[in-house]
């Protein structure tokens, strides 16, 4: 199957369990792997045969800004869902990170993979 993605999606939300992540926003980056059939999109070179990775940053962005997840867990769960219920994909992998969320490394964060 062919695969769309979308790399390094960064959105400022609220994430986390302590009371300060509670109540300031932090970054939170968002790789998105979509399973979707190219070939008529391919022949066509036409967006409306297309999957079209604009649309599907621009709901995941917006659900984030407008969340207050505790868990990543849990946030790569609710965007699988929409992504699945709202795209035609079969597929979704959601890698979400918080970069600089402990010290001495470079992010920590989830990966899940949604059929």
């Amino acid at each position: 199957m062919d695969k769309v993605f979308i790399k390094g999606l960064k959105v400022e939300g609220i994430i986390g369990i302590f009371q300060w992540e509670r109540e300031v926003r932090q970054v939170i980056s968002v790789d998105i792997e979509m399973d979707f059939d190219n070939t008529r999109a391919g022949k066509s070179d036409s967006i409306d045969d297309a999957l079209n990775y604009k649309l599907v940053g621009k709901r995941v962005t917006s659900f984030i800004k407008n969340s207050k997840f505790k868990l990543v867990e849990a946030l790569a769960e609710k965007i699988s869902s929409i992504i699945l219920k709202e795209f035609p994909v079969s597929k979704v992998k959601i890698s979400l990170s918080k970069p600089g969320a402990m010290r001495g490394s470079d992010s920590v964060g989830i990966t899940i993979i949604r059929p």
